[in-house]
Order: structure tokens, then sequence, then C-alpha cells
């Protein structure tokens, strides 16, 4: 059985796990709401180019671009969201188990990774991991969309992977978040084709599909870090919130558990006292 010693240094233990928690639960609050921001102000202009790309596949259906072409897929490659870093309950969990029934026994797939868990796990066990991305899945930049979304593009425009479909966490609110797949490239008619306002386009539309087509794109690619990293701080506040409360249930145990003992001490004292005074009677 423990002494009160052992009981009083493992109530200073917890304590400060709970400090720690406490403090990673408000720092993921402040960083939540900020990328919750991000995420609605990066909205209106994906929306916008994918209105003006519906117009001008509906108005010149003759305008082609290598990342429209739909061909035999002979090699798919998957584009994972996930965390750097863990303590965020099962958010990285989540998304490597939406991804692992599509490749499951699969060896025409390629995998790109963004953040450490996702790299870790599947290079543990063997999958083909080509590109990785470290550092940023908390505070995602516009940049760090761009050099994704070109690596993605080059790929396959080069014939590297026929389909890349792009897994990533949806965020909508820091209790619920829910992991999503989706095709990325080629870029599906129902993306591009389903506009009704009507433009005019100089020089013409297959310059503005150039020109529009990779920046939609990366706005795709930047939404879904925007979203994988509202998801990721949401599940870290949760789960912090979560450790918080039971450190100081845990605390709240320990403490009765030094009482009793120190009761029962001076209790046991209070009867060798005793004891020894009829002793000597």
């Amino acid at each position: 059985m423990a002494n009160a010693q052992d009981i009083r240094r493992r109530i200073k233990s917890v304590k400060s796990i709970e400090q720690i928690t406490k403090a990673m639960k408000m720092v993921a609050a402040a960083r939540l709401r900020r990328a919750q921001e991000k995420a609605a102000a990066s909205r209106p202009y994906t929306e916008k180019i994918q209105q003006v790309l519906a117009s001008v596949a509906s108005g010149a259906p003759e305008a082609a671009h290598p990342l429209l072409e739909t061909r035999e897929v002979k090699r798919v490659a998957y584009l994972i969201l996930s965390a750097d870093k863990g303590l965020a309950g099962a958010y990285s969990s989540n998304v490597i188990k939406e991804v692992l029934p599509k490749i499951a026994g699969k060896d025409n797939v390629t995998l790109m990774t963004v953040g450490r868990k996702a790299r870790d796990y599947f290079k543990r066990r063997g999958y083909a991991v080509v590109e990785e991305y470290t550092g940023f899945s908390e505070k995602p930049t516009y940049q760090n969309a761009v050099t994704i979304a070109r690596n993605v593009a080059a790929g396959f425009i080069a014939g590297t992977y026929d389909e890349v479909h792009l897994v990533y966490t949806k965020f909508y609110s820091a209790l619920t978040q829910t992991p999503t797949s989706v095709q990325l490239l080629p870029m599906e008619d129902a993306t591009v084709g389903s506009g009704k306002q009507e433009y005019i386009f100089e020089p013409s539309p297959e310059e503005v599909l150039k020109f529009l087509l990779p920046q939609y794109l990366q706005s795709v690619i930047y939404g879904a870090l925007l979203q994988s990293a509202a998801s990721e701080l949401g599940a870290r506040m949760t789960a912090m919130g979560s450790a918080t409360e039971n450190a100081e249930e845990l605390i709240a145990k320990l403490v009765l558990n030094y009482n009793k003992i120190r009761q029962a001490t001076i209790t046991r004292e209070i009867s060798e006292i005793v004891g020894g005074a009829e002793a000597l009677k």
C-alpha cells in the first residue's frame, strides 16, 4: 500500500500534468478560432473560381486542359492530410481509417502525406510514400497549398498517376469532425460544368481555363488544409479538456486517499501513546 509520501508525490505530478493540459487546451482554443476564420474567409474565393470555371466549361466545351483529361486508371494517388503532433484524440487515426479500405491490397497506389502521423504510419507498414510535407498541419499557409498543388498537378500531367484523391477531415465543430475523401484529379465535369452566369473572356476561354484550373486546384487544397487544421485543433482542445477533467478527478481521489492514510496514521499514533501511558501505570 502506498504511504503518504508516495501519494503526495503523485498528487504533485498529476497537478503538473493538469497545468500542461489546461494550457494546451487554451492554446488550441485560441488557434481554433483563427483557423475557423481563415476557413470561412477562403470559401467565397473558391466558390467564385468554381463559378467562372463552370461558365468557361459551359460556354466553350471545346476548351481543354490536361487537368481535365480522363484516361484509363492504372495508377492512383492519395493526398492524405493528418497531424504533425499527437494529443489530438483520434483525429489522425480516423483519417488513416478512412484511407485504409481504399488502398488495402492494392499495388497501384501512391501516397502523398501531409503531417508526420500519416507519414510515419504508412512508411512503417511499407506503403509507397512518394511525397511528404510536415511542419505546418496546425498553421497552413496558401504557399503550402501552392507547393502541394504544383507537385500533384505535375505528377498527373506527366502520367505518374491517372487519378488523385484528397483525404482530409471536414470541420463542423470542436466536437464533430468527419474524415472525407474527394476526387481531386481529373477534375470532374460536375466540378466545372454547373455554372449559369455568363462571362465574356479575354483573350480566350482556353487561356482563362489554363490560368484558373491550377488556381482552383490550389484553393481546394488550401481549403482542405484549413479544414484539417481546424479539425486537429478542435480535437486537441476536446482531448485536453477531457484530460484536465480526468486529472482533477484523480487529484480529488488521491487527496481523499491521502487524508485517510494520514488519519489512520494519527489514530495509530494516539493509540500507541495511550497504550504506553496505560503500561506505565
